[in-house]
C-alpha cells in the first residue's frame, strides 16, 4: 500500500478512537488496519500508538506524525480538487461589477466573444461607479479603477488609467488656456464627485512634482463622467477625465488637453476577486480573457 494510504489509515485510527471504528469507516478488516499501522511503526522505527484493550492513544512521536499526516492528506485532497477545478468547463452564473462608463464602452463590447468561448457561463453584469464590496455583495469579479490597498482581495492589473485635464477649443478660445495648475482656480471646472478626494484634482507634473488643486466652487458637479464630458464638449468648462473616456474626443478635436504635462497616472484598471484557496474556473477564465484583451498599451492612450 502506498504511503498516502497508510497515512490515511493511521489518521483514521486516531480520529475514530480505535482500530475497530477505523476498520468500519474504511471498509477494511480490523486485522488489516492493525497490520498496516504496525508496518508503519516498523518502517519509522518508533511506536506511534499506545494500545490497551480499552483505548488507543498517541505517543509523543505519534502526535507529531499525526499532525504532519493530517496536513499532507489535506494538501493532497486540495491538489486533486484544484486539478479537477482546472479541468472542469466553466459554467453557471458569473456575477460581474464594472464602472458605468468603462463597462459600457470597454467591457460590454467584449462580452459576445467571451460568451461564445464559454457558452455554459451566464454573465450577470451590474454597472455602478460606487465602491462595491466583493465579499459582502457576493460579486465574483469587480473591475475597479483605483489604487488598491486591500490585501484581503486578489487584484490582476489590466492596464493603466491616465487622467487628463480637457476642455473644448471654444472654451479655451473664450477663457484662455491655463499655463500652470494654479491658473485653474480662475476657470470654470466640471467636477466628478467620485474622486478619491472629493473636490480635489491631484496632478503629477514634470519631475514627478505633485500638486493638489482644490475645486472649491465648481460650475457643475456630477457622479457620472459622461455628463461631465458632455458639458466640457459644450464649452462649459474644464474637466479632469480618464483618457478611456476622453480619448476619442481628443482624437476627434472635440476636446483639447489642458496642461498636458500635468496628469494623474497613479491609478490602474484591475480585475478583483475574493481571496480564496482555489480560484473558481469561471472567475479565472474571465480574468484571463480581460488580461488578453487589455494587454499592451490601451487603445485610448495617445
Amino acid at each position: 500500500m502506498d504511503r498516502l494510504s497508510v497515512m490515511e489509515v493511521f489518521v483514521r485510527v486516531v480520529d475514530e478512537g480505535g482500530f475497530s471504528a477505523a476498520a468500519r469507516r474504511l471498509n477494511l478488516s480490523k486485522a488489516a488496519i492493525s497490520k498496516q499501522v504496525a508496518a508503519l511503526e516498523d518502517r519509522l522505527g518508533v511506536r506511534l500508538l499506545n494500545r490497551t484493550t480499552r483505548q488507543v492513544t498517541l505517543t509523543d512521536a505519534g502526535a507529531v506524525f499525526h499532525a504532519r499526516a493530517q496536513r499532507i492528506l489535506a494538501e493532497a485532497e486540495e491538489a486533486e480538487t484544484e486539478i479537477g477545478t482546472l479541468a472542469a468547463a466553466p459554467r453557471g452564473i458569473l456575477r460581474i461589477n464594472v464602472p458605468m462608463t468603462f463597462g459600457v464602452r470597454h467591457i460590454g463590447p467584449l462580452m459576445p466573444e467571451f460568451m461564445d468561448r464559454y457558452p455554459e457561463l451566464i454573465p450577470e453584469i451590474s454597472l455602478s461607479d460606487r465602491f462595491v464590496d466583493v465579499l459582502e455583495e457576493g460579486v465574483d469579479v469587480v473591475v475597479r479603477i483605483a489604487t488598491l490597498t486591500d490585501s484581503s482581495l486578489i487584484a490582476k492589473r489590466l492596464c493603466c488609467n491616465s487622467r487628463s485635464l480637457v476642455a473644448s477649443p471654444d472654451y479655451l478660445a473664450r477663457r484662455g488656456t491655463p499655463q500652470r495648475p494654479e491658473d485653474l482656480i480662475d476657470h470654470d471646472c466640471l467636477l466628478y464627485t467620485y474622486l478619491k478626494r472629493e473636490g480635489v484634482w491631484e496632478l503629477t507634473g514634470p519631475g514627478g512634482r505633485q500638486i493638489a488643486v482644490r475645486v472649491a466652487e465648481p460650475k457643475m458637479r456630477a457622479n457620472n463622467g459622461d455628463i461631465i464630458l458632455a458639458a466640457a464638449r459644450a464649452g462649459q468648462g474644464i474637466a479632469y477625465s480618464p483618457l478611456f473616456m476622453a480619448g476619442d474626443d481628443i482624437r476627434a478635436g472635440r476636446l483639447v488637453p489642458v496642461l498636458p504635462d500635468w496628469r494623474d497616472e497613479r491609478a490602474s484598471v484591475f480585475a478583483v476577486h475574493a481571496h480564496t484557496r482555489f480560484v473558481p474556473a469561471k472567475v479565472r477564465v474571465f480574468i484571463d480573457f480581460l488580461a488578453e484583451k487589455f494587454a499592451g498599451k490601451p487603445a485610448w492612450e495617445p
